[in-house]
Parts: structure tokens; C-alpha cells; sequence
């Protein structure tokens, strides 16, 4: 009974850690159906708009039945906050991602992305959303970590290294999608989208604390950022016989990019940066590249570097250090807790006499 009470303790204490390192194997799934679905002529920005209307026909009915008692009303303003937070991480940012992939390559695409914890930190720090303290080593640990999961996507990028031997007979084969270099037009489409990325989460810190309600959020960023999308399609891409998808595989890909991307990955997130605050969510981004990198090698073939290997190994070290860093912000928000109940335990004798006094009186 005490080995499970402690086990309970243990996986309540990670749950966050958890259901990140399991979302971002979901999100590396999504990535070569994804792939598969563009090379067979898939429209990106049609893409986009198609996972997030599903997104939001999957999520509403949950949000309406589950939140009904505790969602609380939905002002004017809190709504634009929720239009604007799905223009920066729902529209506007995943269009400008997919419109860079034509210009530049994937390596540098996944070098610039993987700065979106690097972003977001420095904003947090600015925000106060995230304490760093120089002269503690859990603040020092903080700096260092982010600093080595950068380093690790740049060598991962622009490191190759020799290579591993490919396997033999790979039960998946993806076909090859041509980039048209522009190297100028593409890095501005990709660090836009990525400093986009990382105002949406620490945007999203903001609005919870006026809207604590994540499935409602979720569903209607869904729903807000499928229009904002059509229309941003629309005008880049005006032929309608664009938008019909004949292929399974494109309607799979939708079906369960809008279940994983934008439902799950939405409320996950949502409920995480709750917990632990946006820049606990973007540290495991890095991890997506180190999956996608060791699942491409097993799956579908393709050479596996040794520049890959030794910046996967850096990116979980700065994880693990960044994470041991933050447990620090943990230990000092429940010391603050604690101290509140304390206070209020004070104040009730006090309180408890006056009424006394005052029912005595005839």
C-alpha cells in the first residue's frame, strides 16, 4: 500500500514531464504523415485550415459538456485575446512555417524552430513570468540548459558528421519534396514564425488566468484559427479545385493531425503552461527533432549522422538541466502556498470572536 501511494505520488509529481515526452511522439507521428500527405500534393495552407476546422468539431462537444459548470463567461475582450492568440499560434504562425518550407530546407527550418524555447524564455524574463536567480545553481542551470539545447539543434542543423549505415528494407517509404531556394524570403518566413510562436505561449499564460477554462479555449482557437486560415488560404490559393482531397491518405492526415496537433497538443499544452508556465512547454520541443531524427532512421531509412547522434545527447542534457532548474520555481510556489493558509489560520480566531461577541449582544 505504501510502495502504490508513493508510485501515485511520484507519477502526480512528473504528469506534466509525462504527458509532454507523449506529446511530442504524438506531434513526431504527425510529422511524416504529414510529409507523405504534401509529397502526394496536399496543399499546406489548405492543410491548416482543414486540421483545425476538424480540431475544433472534435473539441467543442467535450468542451461544452465537461466545462459547462465551470467555465466562466465569455467577455468581449477575453475574446479578441483568444482571436488573437489563435492569428499568432494557430494561423498565422503554422502558414508562414509551411510557406518558408518552399524556399529552405528542412535542416535549417528544424535549426530555426528549435529556438522557440531559447525565445520564449528570454520573453518570459522580460514578462517576469519566469524566475531566474544568477546566484543559485538551479537559476544557473536554467541559462545553461537552454543554452545547450540550442547548441544541440545547431549541431543536429549544420553538423553532419559520418554517417550510421541505413537499414535494409524499411517498412515506410516517403517520397522527396523539391525546395526552391531563396534563402532570404525563407529564413524571414521561418523566424517570424517562430517569434510568433513564442508570444502565442507566453500569451496563453495571460489569458488563463482570465479564462481557466482549456477546453473552451482550445475549441475556439480551433474554430477562430480555421477561418482566420481560410481566408489567409484563400487569397494565396484562389482555385477551389484546390480544396478537394482525393486521396485517403489526405483525409487520414487531417482526421488525425486535427485529433493530435490541434486538439490534444492544444489542451496539453494549455494545461502544462497552468502548471508550470510556457517555458516549461517549449523545452521539449527540441525532443521532436531527436524522435523524428532516430524514427526516420528505423522507419523509412534514411541516414542516421553522427552529428544527429551527438546533438540529440546535448539537447537532453539541456533539457534534464533546464528541468532541475525549474523544479526550483516549484519548491518556491509551494512555500508560497504554504504560507497563505497559515496567515488565514491567524486571522480566523479573530474573526470567529467578533461574531461571538456580537450574537451576545441583545
Amino acid at each position: 500500500m505504501a510502495f502504490e501511494l508513493s508510485a501515485f505520488k511520484v507519477i502526480n509529481r512528473f504528469k506534466p514531464h509525462i504527458l509532454m515526452i507523449l506529446l511530442q511522439i504524438c506531434v513526431a507521428s504527425v510529422y511524416f504523415l504529414t510529409e507523405d500527405s504534401f509529397n502526394q500534393g496536399l496543399n499546406p495552407h489548405i492543410y491548416v485550415t482543414y486540421r483545425h476546422a476538424a480540431g475544433s468539431l472534435m473539441m467543442f462537444p467535450f468542451a461544452y459538456f465537461l466545462e459547462r459548470k465551470i467555465r466562466p463567461k465569455l467577455t468581449l475582450a477575453v475574446f479578441l485575446e483568444i482571436f488573437l492568440l489563435s492569428l499568432l499560434g494557430v494561423s498565422l504562425a503554422l502558414n508562414l512555417y509551411f510557406a518558408s518550407m518552399k524556399y529552405v530546407h528542412p535542416t535549417f527550418m528544424t535549426a530555426v524552430v528549435n529556438t522557440i524555447p531559447c525565445m520564449t524564455f528570454i520573453i518570459a524574463v522580460v514578462f517576469r513570468l519566469e524566475i531566474v536567480d544568477v546566484r543559485s545553481p538551479r537559476g544557473i542551470a536554467k541559462i545553461l540548459g537552454t543554452l545547450a539545447s540550442l547548441v544541440g539543434v545547431m549541431v543536429i542543423a549544420f553538423y553532419k558528421g559520418p554517417a550510421v549505415p541505413s537499414l535494409k528494407g524499411a517498412p515506410i517509404h516517403l517520397g522527396t519534396n523539391s525546395v526552391h531556394e531563396n534563402w532570404l524570403k525563407g529564413s524571414i518566413l521561418t523566424v517570424a514564425s517562430c517569434i510568433l510562436w513564442s508570444s502565442f505561449y507566453i500569451m496563453q499564460a495571460f489569458t488563463l488566468k482570465k479564462y481557466p477554462a482549456k477546453l473552451s479555449i482550445s475549441a475556439w482557437m480551433n474554430c477562430i484559427g480555421a477561418a482566420q486560415s481560410a481566408v489567409y488560404t484563400i487569397i494565396v490559393q484562389p482555385k477551389a479545385a484546390a480544396w478537394s482531397t482525393t486521396s485517403g491518405i489526405d483525409l487520414w492526415c487531417i482526421i488525425y493531425s486535427g485529433a493530435v496537433s490541434s486538439c490534444l497538443n492544444l489542451f496539453i499544452q494549455l494545461w502544462c503552461i497552468e502548471q508550470r508556465g510556457p517555458v516549461f512547454v517549449t523545452i521539449f520541443n527540441p525532443l521532436t527533432t531527436v524522435i523524428v531524427a532516430v524514427a526516420a532512421y528505423f522507419l523509412v531509412g534514411e541516414k542516421l549522422h553522427t552529428g544527429c547522434i551527438l546533438g540529440g545527447l546535448i539537447v537532453i542534457i539541456g533539457l534534464y538541466s533546464l528541468l532541475w532548474g525549474k523544479e526550483g520555481d516549484q519548491h518556491c510556489i509551494k512555500n508560497q502556498k504554504q504560507s497563505f493558509p497559515a496567515c488565514d489560520e491567524q486571522k480566523k480566531p479573530d474573526d470567529h470572536a467578533l461574531t461571538l461577541s456580537e450574537t451576545d449582544i441583545p
